[in-house]
């Protein structure tokens, strides 16, 4: 599938600001049946942009403003194809007793731990237990766990924050697909299965009733012993397919966030995002 995704974000001030310092991860992957075939970013006032990949090999660009600037803008245009993973029989053949190979490994081990987003203890533990509890298999636990979310959580707009932890959502059993893939993190995690997170977009066709879709979106990717990552979204109770856009994996969100940075002058500000996924024919 070839989609064009544009991403926008505006900030306003109440005055001037300066000494604005930025960076940005807007740049879809290119890996795993995916390919970035264009990527144009564009930010007002102009002003040189200079890149580099991070620790988990997000690509990321930053920029300064050190002018005085009342708004800023920063706008991303991507044509990615993408294609769904091959979900062989194999993915159900891996027994529980195989995750402890997980820990000696260098690309496993960060998302095994507990982090910023997702701290780990006994009440997110007793959870990912009752809903798993008995499973011998990887992958059939980790869909159930996608499942148990999607069946008990609600799906809330604006009862959440950028800032809600996982033990928030536990508490309130309702977010949005940030809020979900943390959740999921968790309860995989106190399983001993690794799972980090994915930042991205969903494109949700005519018609289509997908949650999250038209904005940022969030998913969680588990590793299978032999056979790596694979993608679920906790939101929609599916498989990422051809339809999903991945952008950057992490931790959790401190780790991916789309657009940061620090500026000196006015706490007023406002800010405004729009994502459009469009299907693109060849």
């Amino acid at each position: 599938m070839k989609l064009q995704v544009i991403h926008r974000t505006d900030y306003t001030y109440r005055s001037p600001v300066v000494e604005s310092f930025n960076e940005v991860r807007l740049q879809p992957m290119s890996q795993d049946g995916q390919l970035c075939q264009s990527f144009v970013l564009k930010v007002f006032p102009p002003t040189h942009l200079s890149h580099y990949y991070d620790f988990y090999r997000n690509y990321v660009h930053f920029f300064e403003v050190t002018e005085p600037h009342p708004t800023l803008s920063i706008e991303s245009t991507s044509i990615v194809t993408t294609s769904s993973p091959t979900m062989g029989k194999d993915l159900a053949n891996i027994p529980m007793a195989r995750l402890p190979e997980c820990v000696r490994m260098e690309k496993c081990y960060d998302y095994l731990q507990g982090s910023e987003f997702v701290p780990l203890g006994p009440e997110v533990w007793r959870l990912a237990v009752d809903a798993c509890g008995g499973i011998d298999d990887v992958w059939f636990a980790a869909q159930t766990i996608m499942r148990f979310i999607y069946d008990n959580f609600a799906y809330t707009p604006d009862a959440t924050t950028v800032s809600t932890v996982m033990t928030e959502v536990l508490a309130h059993r309702s977010g949005v697909c940030q809020d979900f893939a943390h959740v999921m993190l968790g309860m995989c995690r106190s399983m001993k299965i690794p799972a980090r997170y994915v930042s991205g977009y969903l494109y949700n066709g005519p018609g289509g009733h997908l949650l999250g879709a038209q904005a940022s979106h969030a998913w969680c990717e588990v590793y299978l012993p032999g056979l790596g990552w694979r993608a679920l979204d906790p939101t929609n109770n599916q498989f990422a397919d051809e339809r999903y856009v991945k952008v950057a994996v992490g931790r959790d969100y401190a780790d991916i966030v789309p657009v940061k940075g620090t500026y000196k002058g006015t706490r007023q500000k406002t800010m405004k995002v729009a994502v459009q996924v469009i299907h693109v024919e060849d």
